[in-house]
């Protein structure tokens, strides 16, 4: 029990920042950026060439997962306390 919870919201968060990642969001003109809450994943798209360019922003990309997984261990944690009750 111990271990299942952390690593059920690790794994939840790993795969709710993924399907966040499908979501696109303007950052600004010539960029979309997609992840909540960070955009963690860039699609730049460079005026004179017109050629587009796609980053991964670790950072946000790490930032994401820990807020999705602390978010589901938050729930996780509330689902066994009313289960044991």
């Amino acid at each position: 029990m111990r271990i299942k919870i952390p690593l059920s919201s690790v794994i939840g968060g790993v795969i709710v920042t993924l399907l966040t990642g499908l979501i696109p969001n303007t950052l600004w003109v010539g960029a979309v950026g997609y992840g909540y809450p960070f955009a963690w994943y860039l699609r730049l798209v460079l005026p004179p060439e017109h050629v587009s360019f796609w980053h991964v922003n670790a950072l946000n990309l790490i930032a994401d997962i820990t807020v999705w997984a602390v978010i589901i261990g938050i729930v996780l944690l509330v689902l066994a306390r009313t289960k044991a009750s």
